[in-house]
């Protein structure tokens, strides 16, 4: 049997809008709870009344502003409820937002506005703009909309463009993914594929409001089917997080494997009544952490495997556990392969490179002036995106996960590729020749290191990606090498450098 997984899903209305869609039942429940923004003191409400009046009154701001349907809009917003106000009043109107994390310097965002030309900028106090941006639209001003009368919702087909998000590309520039209205649709795949999520619920996401992973699944999934999202004010802690989960009556708890350890680190013990289960994403979760989260709270946390071209798309469930050894299944709905190196399915059994195919409503359009780039992920026949993950299928149809068929990093749900930090970190004085990898110290914990052979210290290092980089892409480890190992065509080699590194202390830098 080959390792295929074949399912259908309804193809969305032929007059269709993202934003229209998420908030489809506003006025039915206009009185309803829709988010809840927790401190340890007591909640910010929004209804979804309130939600609905701030979204369309955010379109019709946007195109007073003299926007135009089609025109590309950065958001530069922090923690903030208007982040995903601002998301979805653009998509209201037929603008085309494009999220971004506001831990990216100067440098950084500059570079990834020109490949996108944003016609105008949203801008929240004290977080790093383009420079020679256009048009800036304060945070402040974004607020003065939701007074506005409401913008009708642009109906177009499903396959335009609706938003675009960022990725960290193999070759080390950002991508700059774009996305069609259809991709909301598809993520109805996860409701009962991965979330058990109905219109009681009461999801707590701990990420933050500009992080994809919030804005999905602690955001625009919830208010789609009615659910009350919960999202922890900035400045939150972790260890604060069991606090808010009891007070606040969570019935599924979303976050990264490292949120999960550091909650586990402070409350061996969790007393949560109301919650069902946990969900994951955004990097493997240990085996560890899974069992101790299970007997904290005596519930389960089910994983989910995805990326910015498609979101998740393998995951378990509540109705549909992951058997040992694999990370879940493929979502209802979905259609995916394990392909060899020609391209065609391999055996189930045998590892892979995990696809998926054209067909998926949840798939990407392109990357955004990179189309060549694009292309050259899918199949010579043009039906598999190829996704580069590494896994098997099993004969009853489970994905184990088997590792990247690259080098890319993970950050903590964040990937980012060594040659960005390397081409960031060359340019610090005296750095010499330089290398960027991931290293495990310990079941739980991996971190991004620094391989050098210049005379900098690490102090300096460190100062120097702390200006240049967003803090989740910064080396957390900096090891000096009188020479680094490479391949014989020139290239470093990082499996070599990984498996040479000196013994870890748990924290901090060596030299």
């Amino acid at each position: 049997m080959l390792s295929v997984h074949v399912s259908s899903f309804p193809a969305p209305p032929a007059a269709f809008n993202m934003a229209a869609h998420v908030l489809a039942h506003a006025d039915r429940l206009a009185e309803k709870s829709a988010l809840q923004i927790l401190r340890p003191t007591g909640a910010e409400r929004w209804s979804y009344g309130r939600l609905a009046a701030a979204v369309r009154g955010a379109g019709t701001g946007l195109l007073q502003a003299g926007l135009q349907p089609g025109n590309r809009v950065l958001l530069r917003l922090g923690n903030t409820p208007e982040f995903p106000v601002a998301f979805l009043g653009a998509i209201t109107a037929g603008l085309v937002p494009v999220p971004t994390s506001a831990q990216l310097t100067e440098e950084e965002i500059t570079k990834m506005a020109a490949q996108i030309t944003p016609a105008a900028v949203i801008a929240g106090e004290r977080i790093a703009l383009p420079t020679r941006a256009t048009k800036i639209i304060p945070e402040a001003e974004l607020r003065g909309y939701e007074a506005l009368p409401p913008c009708d919702y642009r109906m177009g087909a499903p396959d335009e463009l609706a938003y675009i998000v960022f990725t960290s590309g193999t070759s080390g520039t950002a991508r700059a993914v774009a996305h069609a209205h259809r991709a909301i649709w598809a993520r109805q795949m996860m409701h009962a594929g991965w979330y058990g999520l109905d219109e009681t619920d009461r999801l707590l996401h701990a990420g933050a409001f500009n992080w994809t992973y919030t804005l999905g699944t602690g955001l625009m999934d919830p208010w789609s089917v009615g659910a009350t999202a919960l999202i922890p004010a900035d400045g939150v802690a972790p260890a604060t997080l069991p606090l808010l989960l009891k007070r606040f009556d969570a019935t599924i708890f979303a976050g990264v494997p490292g949120v999960y350890r550091q909650m586990l680190k402070q409350h061996p013990k969790l007393d949560l009544p109301k919650l069902r289960h946990g969900l994951s994403a955004g990097e493997a979760l240990p085996a560890l952490t899974r069992a101790h989260w299970a007997e904290a709270t005596g519930t389960a946390i089910y994983e989910a495997l995805g990326m910015s071209e498609c979101s998740t798309f393998i995951s378990s469930c509540p109705d549909h556990p992951a058997p040992e050894g694999a990370m879940g299944w493929p979502q209802p709905g979905r259609h995916i392969a394990v392909l060899g190196e020609d391209g065609a399915p391999v055996p189930r059994g045998a590892p892979g490179e995990l696809a998926v195919h054209r067909s998926d409503p949840g798939l990407f359009l392109t990357y955004v002036s990179a189309e060549t780039e694009a292309r050259a992920k899918f199949t010579e026949d043009g039906q598999w995106f190829r996704t580069g993950d590494m896994v098997r299928m099993t004969p009853e149809g489970a994905i184990a996960y088997q590792g990247r068929d690259d080098d890319m990093m993970n950050a903590g749900g964040f990937r980012v590729s060594p040659l960005e930090v390397e081409a960031t970190m060359t340019t610090c004085a005296d750095a010499g020749e330089v290398a960027a990898v991931e290293l495990r110290i310990s079941e739980e914990t991996s971190l991004i290191a620094l391989a050098y052979t210049g005379t900098a210290c690490a102090e300096d290092l460190a100062a120097h990606a702390s200006t240049h980089l967003a803090r989740y892409k910064q080396p957390r480890i900096f090891q000096h090498f009188d020479q680094l190992p490479h391949n014989r065509n020139g290239k470093i080699d990082r499996k070599s450098l990984r498996n040479s590194w000196p013994e870890l202390e748990p924290r901090g830098t060596t030299k």
